[in-house]
């Protein structure tokens, strides 16, 4: 009688029988050695790994502060205060009569060369998918500033001649710079800042995930000697010592590189970029407010606000002049050793001395007297034009001296973060290195 054939057992897949293997093999010591052993050069191999990228990508957005995202930004807060001055030094070589003072063309030449070549510069910073509305602006400001500068010539030669339409070029010049030019540079700044803001704060974040695995990586290591010592009541492994203290020095490396440059940068955001803001803010509005204060003795009344009733320049100059004290006060407030607050206090008396000025010289205009309200304007001693030079100068000294502290503060930063990508990367391979020199010595003792 022949029996059937019992069926063969179904071919098990390669990954069920290495899943067996390792199921059998942790019933043993030498087996759960191997596993453990395994398992803490992985864990730590993997905090290394980890940390190193995290770090790369802080230490990546604090160089950019360093290096393009704030250069950028004051070049961007440059391209508008050339801008703004350029248009005040057409209006004040307007007011000089048909042959302009020197000093007056030469400002206003060099303010253009600027503005040019900053425009450039940030046409070719600026692109790719980071481009956005940065490269329109830069376009607006392309298209607009021939503009601008052929509307400046045309009232130059009308001036020479002695022809009234000379001042209409000017005035329509100043309106192509206030609602074209000048708001678009505005923008730009807007953009710049905020990729500022945004690099800062990427510098910042806490590397969470290497800081947990980190944290993992020294209890396992630990829990590892204990067993170690409990079943051999030997005090020290020195591979899984060298392995802890290599994660030991990843880990405080990280901590201590990262709070310190979390630090540095705050304080060049809170410190630095905070006040060279308010400070661009103040200088924007002096070269604003002085701009409309020449403009009110080149239209003389012919430019009326809205409803009618006032002189649109004054207007305007008493607008900015109080923009400029508020932002002046801010900055005071903000500056935090004497040399920040030194320039901006002499720049606040400057400021007042201007308003006195020019109370005086728009009641010498409504009197009649043309002449000599033009020279209290214009002249070069004991004019308002004096009081701006004083708090642009006054300004510009601050301004200097915050970029001296950011910059101070964001390279300490970004130094705070330098090589430790690498050493996380060479610690982590030491420690996974000892982590298997530890548990093979354990191992021999089982041949």
């Amino acid at each position: 009688m022949t029996y059937p054939a019992s069926p063969s057992p179904a071919p098990r897949g390669a990954w069920a029988e290495a899943v067996e293997r390792l199921r059998a093999s942790a019933t043993t010591e030498p087996g759960r050695l191997r596993i453990i052993g395994a398992a803490l050069a992985l864990l730590v191999l993997a905090f290394g790994s980890v940390a190193a990228w995290e770090v790369s990508d802080r230490f990546a957005a604090a160089d950019d502060v360093v290096t393009r995202s704030q250069p950028l930004s004051a070049d961007a807060a440059n391209l508008y205060r050339s801008l703004a001055d350029a248009d005040t030094a057409a209006a004040t070589g307007f007011l000089t009569g048909a042959q302009e003072r020197p000093e007056d063309l030469a400002r206003y030449q060099k303010d253009i060369e600027t503005a040019s070549k900053l425009l450039v510069k940030a046409a070719a910073n600026t692109g790719g998918s980071g481009g956005g509305d940065a490269a329109r602006q830069i376009a607006t400001l392309n298209e607009g500033l021939p503009r601008y500068t052929g509307l400046i010539e045309r009232a130059r030669a009308n001036n020479r001649q002695g022809l009234p339409l000379g001042g209409a070029y000017l005035r329509y010049a100043n309106q192509q710079m206030t609602s074209d030019l000048l708001p678009a540079a505005e923008r730009l700044y807007a953009e710049e800042t905020a990729r500022l803001d945004r690099d800062n704060d990427d510098a910042r974040v806490w590397p969470f995930v290497s800081l947990a695995l980190g944290v993992l990586a020294f209890a396992v290591l630990f829990w590892a000697q204990r067993r170690n010592f409990h079943r051999t009541n030997r005090l020290f492994n020195h591979g899984l010592l060298a392995a802890t203290a290599a994660s030991t020095v990843i880990l405080l490396w990280l901590a201590v590189g990262q709070t310190i440059a979390r630090t540095e940068l705050n304080n060049a955001q809170v410190h630095g970029q905070e006040s060279l803001a308010v400070l661009n803010e103040a200088r924007i509005n002096s070269l604003k407010a002085r701009a409309n204060e020449n403009l009110t003795l080149v239209a003389r009344g012919a430019v009326l606000t809205p409803d009618g009733k006032n002189d649109k320049y004054e207007t305007d100059y008493t607008a900015g002049m109080a923009k400029l004290t508020t932002a002046l006060d801010r900055a005071k407030d903000l500056a935090d050793d004497s040399s920040g607050v030194r320039p901006v206090a002499a720049a606040i008396a400057s400021a007042g001395e201007w308003r006195q000025r020019h109370t005086s010289a728009s009641a010498t205009d409504k009197a009649g007297n043309y002449e000599a309200a033009l020279a209290k304007v214009i002249g070069t001693k004991g004019s308002t034009g004096e009081c701006f030079d004083q708090v642009d100068a006054a300004l510009e000294t601050a301004i200097a001296h915050e970029q001296v502290e950011f910059d101070a503060s964001a390279e300490d930063g970004r130094n705070a973060l330098t090589g430790l990508a690498v050493g996380a990367g060479v610690l982590a391979l030491l420690g996974a290195v000892g982590a298997i020199l530890g548990i093979g010595r354990r191992l021999s003792e089982y041949r």
